[in-house]
């Protein structure tokens, strides 16, 4: 197995109390409750991004660079299907049970497809949607307006390329900064649409193009629209997007491209590629 140098989960023994709260929410099945202490199970499981540090209710974990094996994620998928689909217990191998609260998951437990059913919808086509709870107020007594989401997950990292709620979806790529700069982003891009995140500077090693070449070539999606900001990191958005379109054999598929300025108005869209409904709604 390579090394390299990189990032990676360093656990704290003195810290660490045993709870396995950690273990769940590492998808790739890397952490383990060995003799009362969680465990790196192997350097090649862990990606190094992180996800289980806000499950650890000491501050035991914390992520570190040094030299370790490389990250293997179809090693670590295997790893996790050996676990029958139960990483909270599966993994914890001296036999304790997880913590309450913290029930057997395949994976991530936040990374699970699932349809929402977004405020306005067709009351008869909830069967086997989720219906989110009624959102609280504000505490200043503000009237939010509700969510126009319409799936989860929303990172590509976690959408498996037959989600159903792919089937048939205009589909909007946006990079994470994206979203937070453009002020009507909710309303302009959600609404209706799929909406996948990433960054393609920080997600570097998540193989973008492999991803989306997976999912166009099984998701039966209509269309394209990737979001990106004008500076020149988000620029290879775009570009995995098209290595992936073209990967997919997908030649039919209408492609645009909106860029976002730091002020968060938009800047200039990219010519389009045949027609669709982003394309005329954010004319």
């Amino acid at each position: 197995m390579p090394k390299e140098y990189r990032k990676i989960i360093e656990i704290d023994e003195e810290l660490c109390n045993g709870c396995g709260q950690c273990v769940p929410s590492c998808a790739e099945g890397a952490l383990a409750i060995v003799d009362g202490k969680a465990r790196v199970v192997r350097d090649s499981f862990c990606d190094g991004l992180g996800a289980c540090l806000g499950e650890c209710p000491t501050g035991a974990l914390r992520i570190v660079e040094r030299e370790a094996d490389a990250f293997d994620e179809e090693a670590a998928m295997a790893h996790v299907a050996t676990q029958g689909g139960s990483l909270a217990h599966a993994a914890t191998r001296d036999g304790a049970d997880p913590a309450p609260g913290h029930g057997p998951a395949g994976g991530c437990p936040g990374a699970a497809a699932m349809t929402l059913r977004p405020a306005g919808s067709c009351p008869g086509a909830a069967a086997a949607r989720l219906r989110p709870a009624v959102p609280a107020p504000a505490a200043d007594g503000d009237d939010a307006p509700p969510s126009l989401l319409g799936h989860w997950p929303v990172q590509i990292r976690l959408v498996p390329p037959d989600a159903p709620f792919l089937r048939g979806a205009e589909l909007v790529v946006a990079a994470d900064c994206a979203a937070v700069a453009h002020p009507d982003f909710h309303r302009r891009f959600v609404g209706g649409n799929v909406v996948l995140l990433g960054c393609p500077k920080f997600d570097g090693d998540a193989d973008y193009p492999r991803r989306f070449a997976e999912l166009f070539a099984r998701s039966g999606v209509r269309g394209v629209t990737v979001v990106r900001m004008e500076v020149p990191c988000c620029a290879g958005l775009p570009a995995m997007v098209r290595q992936g379109l073209a990967a997919s054999g997908r030649t039919d598929l209408p492609l645009r491209e909106v860029v976002v300025g730091r002020d968060g108005t938009i800047l200039a869209q990219a010519p389009a590629f045949g027609p669709g409904r982003l394309e005329r709604a954010s004319a």
